[in-house]
């Protein structure tokens, strides 16, 4: 496994492959890998001659200082994680200025209203920092495939818009949520949980469960409720937002229409550590 560590290696590596005709696949992470990153590599493996990662805590995506501070690093890892997978062939690692050569700013996107809902409307310039690092990232790795967890739904749907908007000749792939054993969605901030943390953030997902069976049999008003009691009665864990959601235009629904896909959304806080769910209603 080739190992970037500036984008002048990256465009000779990417040149390189794309003069042999090599299809590319590319899953763009923020470090600190888990098993549901590796699923990404592992879904691009099958559809790509050449499957290339990247691993860069991206700051304009960041809304609170000491979130991006405290977002767990450890390179060194994640380079042995890739590496013995067996799944990637380059590892592309950036520093702020491959990515941000004019200096660190976010540019301004409009995703037809995408980025207002849900983590659009609790993180503030969150969406156009992921698109400016998404953006960039596309324009140098040049992927004909990339790949992306459905943990972060909305971030999906985002890039997708990005793609769409900026008529760009890549095809986004989403893969299901991974989880642990006791259903918590993976995510690198796991880490920063306690035992005891990890082990009751079962919560969430539980908590997911039971609003797709209450979707058959009850309305929304009493759905969010009986959300709202369950983590009022639950002292390790505040609740940011919890909001059934039209699967295509992501804005939030008080009615439930036949012939529309609904998913349920959720943002916990444990501790000072944020932790977001998701679930299609059946």
């Amino acid at each position: 496994m080739k190992i970037l560590r500036n984008s002048t290696a990256l465009r000779a590596y990417i040149e390189r492959n794309r003069e042999m005709g090599k299809k590319i696949g590319f899953a763009p992470t923020m470090g600190a890998l888990h098993d549901g990153h590796l699923s990404l590599y592992e879904l691009a493996r099958k559809d790509n001659d050449i499957v290339v990662s990247s691993i860069f805590v991206n700051p304009t995506q960041f809304d609170n200082a000491s979130d991006l501070e405290k977002y767990p690093r450890n390179i060194e890892a994640d380079i042995a994680l890739l590496k013995n997978s067996g799944y990637v062939d380059a590892v592309y690692i950036p520093s702020i200025s491959d990515l941000y050569p004019e200096g660190l700013t976010r540019k301004s996107y409009d995703f037809d209203g995408l980025e207002n809902e849900m983590e659009g409307a609790f993180r503030k310039g969150h969406f156009d920092g992921v698109g400016t690092v998404v953006e960039e990232l596309f324009s140098q790795v040049r992927p004909h495939n990339a790949y992306f967890g459905e943990k972060d739904y909305q971030q999906v749907a985002i890039i997708r818009k990005l793609v769409e908007k900026k008529k760009l000749p890549i095809t986004i792939h989403s893969a299901p949520i991974h989880r642990e054993k006791n259903g918590l969605a993976m995510s690198s901030r796991n880490e920063r949980l306690t035992p005891h943390q990890k082990k009751e953030a079962k919560i969430i997902y539980e908590t997911l469960n039971k609003a797709n069976e209450w979707f058959r049999v009850l309305s929304i008003k009493e759905i969010h409720e009986r959300v709202k009691s369950i983590f009022e009665n639950h002292k390790d864990f505040k609740l940011e937002y919890f909001i059934i959601a039209d699967e295509q235009t992501l804005k939030e629904t008080d009615f439930f229409y036949k012939d529309r896909s609904y998913r349920a959304f959720i943002a916990v806080y444990a501790g000072q550590i944020r932790l977001i769910d998701n679930k299609s209603l059946d």
